[in-house]
Order: C-alpha cells, then structure tokens, then sequence
C-alpha cells in the first residue's frame, strides 16, 4: 500500500485520519503543522506517495505547503483538508498537483475514498 504524509494540526482529526488510513493498510507518517510536514519532505530517505493536509494550520497552512512541495520538484498527489469553505479556492492554482479537497466534517468512508481516488489517479499517471 502507499506511504502517506499527513499533516494536521488538531490531534483528533490527525488520529481519526491516521486510523482511517490504516485501515487500507497505508503507512501513515505525522507531522503536526506545514513546517514540520515539510521537513519530512526534504529527508531523502522518506519516499511519500500522498500528502493530505488541512489547509489551515499555524507555522506553514496547507497551500504554502503544497507550493514548497511542488517547488521541491517532488512528484506528489496532494488532498487537503478544510472545514472553511471559502479555503476551497486558495488551492485552484494547485490543480495540477492536488486531486482534491474534502470539507470538514467528513465521514471515515469519506476520507478513505478521496484517498483511494487520488492514488488511483497518481497509479494510472504513472502507468
């Protein structure tokens, strides 16, 4: 299954998501906020295969972590999370690189999905 980077600032949600995922067999690694996420992907060694990130979070939020990835040159399928609506449009210039955005509150199932279809995205990318 895939290696995926989530990043969220609030415990609850990190763990309700990191559950989800695991689940489907993914390894899920943590990072509590953007700055922290983005260490991790500077580490050569780490290999992701999905970021999901909530869009507002301290330090560094969702969209400027998503732009420091892309600046990265890494490949990487990206879902963001929100419970503001009005974030939504912050990740338009990203459509190249973020398959989705899912609003908050979501249901395990939902989470579960919008990662599924992402990595089916990325797979057939790839293929």
């Amino acid at each position: 299954m895939a290696r995926i980077l989530l990043t969220e600032d609030d415990d609850s949600v990190r763990t309700f998501v990191r559950r989800a995922l695991e689940l489907d067999g993914h390894a899920v690694i943590e990072a509590g906020d953007g700055a922290d996420a983005f260490d991790a992907l500077q580490h050569m060694d780490l290999k992701f295969d999905l970021l999901v990130s909530d869009i507002v979070m301290p330090e560094m939020d969702g969209i400027a972590l998503a732009h420091a990835a892309r600046a990265l040159s890494i490949d990487l399928p990206i879902v963001l999370m929100t419970g503001y609506a009005d974030q939504r449009e912050q990740a338009e210039d990203l459509a190249a690189i973020v398959h989705e955005v899912i609003s908050k509150p979501f249901s395990l199932d939902d989470i579960r999905r919008a990662v599924g279809r992402a990595l089916d995205h990325a797979a057939g990318i790839a293929a």
